[in-house]
């Protein structure tokens, strides 16, 4: 998905390069980090409409994301006793990279608000 691709079909997300500082150099690995997303975004917004609204639908990624990462955490454990024991650390983590992720987003979106604004009444 090229950048005016993500602009043109995603109704509640950005360009997601739009928030990186314009002399980061955006690797392969992070395009395909951002196109990953835009995906996944993509397929919440699909689900819009008159049987769930977006707060419904945010709900469900919220979950969704919640039951992919314990799945991912599980990774390399032998017991559930051994998982279970590092629960806590877990969660911290996860809790940590969300709330950065969510944090620059939201400043993104503050600082872009017009211009993304009109992206949205567009699609």
């Amino acid at each position: 998905m090229s950048q005016n691709d993500a602009q043109d079909t995603t109704k509640n997300t950005i360009n997601s390069n739009d928030s990186t500082d314009a002399s980061v150099e955006i690797t392969p690995e992070m395009q395909s980090f951002y196109q990953r997303a835009d995906a996944i975004i993509g397929v919440a917004n699909s689900q819009l409409g008159e049987q769930a609204h977006s707060g419904q639908v945010g709900a469900s990624l919220l979950y969704a994301a919640a039951r992919y990462s314990a799945s991912v955490a599980s990774i390399g454990f032998i017991k559930g006793d051994d998982f279970a024991k590092e629960k806590d650390d877990i969660v911290e983590f996860y809790v940590k990279q969300y709330r950065q992720m969510l944090s620059d987003n939201l400043t993104d979106y503050a600082q872009n608000f017009d211009k993304y604004i009109t992206i949205e009444k567009q699609t």
